[in-house]
């Protein structure tokens, strides 16, 4: 069972031994504030370097190994890699596991090539088609051909044993498929299990449903995009499908309120008035039994 979570300010213990999970970043892809962003809601992370935030990630680490793993590799990779090696000593990048081919969820794998780190077959677990369009497009395809990257096959539902404490299983979820499938992944450690599900078109088609999943872990991370569809100027929410908090929050009303409060919203476009702490979004969703991510904040897998 996940038993704390701690403050994002918080550096994870030394002496933890057990695996846990890390979010090493909350923002849509695009980041926080968002580039070309001169409008109010980006304003202050201009002024304010403290207010940024990196593109949504989680990192898994088992300190006792020296194994770490990423879900997802931002833009902000570099920052992020530091972050988790960081966590712990003699901590290493073991494999990567990519949930889908948008901007912010795989890019950050250029620093893996010559030209950065030269990794050595770095293990990169992805769906099929991710797996495609990685080895059909350039720069990426370049990266599998000189064995910077070696791809590892994922398949919906199915487990992958990442070590002896550590596993994840995949789940294919509906969202804007043009480039490659979408996975959420749940991440099972010794005595804890989460859900990381930052992109979703919508509620209705996810199987298993989501009320099932929540029933099976102990916290979800979920798609918290945007926080009203009121937010967006000059584009329609069918162009950018996410469920809004707002609506996701009427649906999970009827929740029980053990698992209201395994949801956690993430993944926050630069509008998102989640992403102020002292906003009136966010006393909202906290005041009905929901939880902001943080940057930073870590919980324990066993």
């Amino acid at each position: 069972m996940l038993s704390q979570v701690n403050a994002p300010d918080v550096k994870v213990p030394t002496e933890v031994t057990a695996p846990y999970a890390r979010v090493l970043g909350v923002a849509q892809d695009g980041g926080y504030p968002q580039a070309g962003c001169q409008s109010p809601c980006c304003l202050p992370a201009w002024k304010n370097v403290e207010r940024r935030r990196a593109v949504a990630a989680l990192g898994i680490v088992d300190p006792a190994s020296g194994e770490g793993w990423l879900i997802d590799c931002t833009p902000d990779f570099p920052q992020q890699l530091a972050r988790l090696c960081g966590d712990a000593a003699e901590q290493k990048l073991s494999g990567i596991i990519l949930t889908h081919a948008h901007m912010g969820h795989y890019s950050g794998l250029i620093y893996l090539g010559k030209e950065a780190m030269a990794a050595d077959a770095m293990p990169v677990y992805a769906m099929p088609r991710m797996q495609d369009f990685l080895q059909q497009h350039q720069p990426w395809a370049a990266l599998c051909e000189q064995e910077h990257l070696q791809l590892r096959a994922l398949a919906d539902q199915e487990t992958q044993q990442l070590n002896d404490r550590i596993q994840v299983t995949t789940l294919v979820v509906p969202h804007r498929a043009e480039f490659s499938e979408t996975i959420g992944v749940i991440v099972e450690g010794p005595s804890g299990r989460l859900l990381w599900l930052p992109d979703i078109d919508g509620w209705e088609d996810c199987q298993p449903t989501i009320e099932s999943l929540l029933e099976q872990v102990d916290v979800a991370y979920l798609d918290g995009t945007f926080f009203t569809e009121e937010e967006l100027t000059g584009r329609v929410l069918t162009e950018v499908p996410h469920p809004t908090v707002t609506e996701s929050m009427q649906r999970f009303s009827a929740l029980s309120e053990e698992n209201r409060a395994k949801v956690r919203f993430v993944h926050f476009n630069h509008s998102n008035a989640l992403l102020d702490p002292a906003s009136s979004a966010t006393k909202l969703v906290t005041g009905a039994g929901y939880t902001v991510a943080q940057q930073g904040e870590w919980l324990p897998l066993g």
